[in-house]
């Protein structure tokens, strides 16, 4: 069997968690088109994220750390455009803070810190749209050809489904502390109810 090249494995694994990434992302952002009802879906879609996302940075920060290590394939293989060098670290960023206010809303409840961490999470989410949206332009192209080659799947089939099943487990450890929320938006719907309700009478 011919030996891939040195960053060929990399570069399948990046390609294969983001195609998953692409999709999990688009359904979560369906879920805020109509966030009150589609609440769980996105708590869970959310939960599921964080497992694969990790996995997009190893594979990144593993090219990183050989590139500027000086290791001869990854140096002729060359680095990324210098204008996503200088978004990466803000992306990353970005995205940590997504996810981690996100969490943050789930552990502490709506209780305590709710309107501080909520607009952290909302205008973490602006930037980080924003963000992403250059990322995916300059680099979705890219991604049929990465996960059609030879051998992707079977170098990073296992890592990638791995993520997600720890993302499930996840949502399944952490879905109960969503409880609050849920009751809190009843009391929401509630309020609005009787609010029109009145209104009519």
């Amino acid at each position: 069997m011919e030996r891939p090249e040195p960053t060929a494995a990399n570069d399948r694994l990046t390609a294969t968690t983001a195609v998953l990434l692409l999709l999990l992302l688009a359904a979560e952002g369906v879920t805020i088109l109509s966030i009150r009802p589609l609440l769980p879906a996105h708590i869970v879609i959310g939960l599921l994220l964080i497992p694969p996302v990790a996995l997009k940075l190893a594979s990144t920060g593993y090219r990183f750390l050989r590139y500027y290590s000086g290791d001869r394939a990854y140096v002729e293989k060359g680095p990324p455009h210098l204008v996503m060098r200088l978004l990466a670290p803000l992306l990353v960023f970005a995205t940590v803070t997504v996810l981690g206010t996100g969490l943050g809303l789930l552990a502490f409840g709506p209780e305590h810190h709710r309107d501080v961490l909520i607009g952290l999470h909302k205008v973490s989410f602006v930037v980080w749209f924003g963000l992403m949206g250059v990322h995916v332009l300059v680099y979705a192209p890219r991604l049929p050809g990465l996960v059609r080659a030879r051998g992707a799947w079977a170098q990073g089939a296992t890592l990638v489904a791995s993520s997600l099943v720890a993302g499930a487990l996840l949502a399944g450890a952490a879905y109960s502390l969503a409880g609050p929320w849920f009751h809190r938006g009843h009391e929401h719907d509630g309020e609005h109810a009787s609010a029109n309700s009145g209104v009519l009478r």
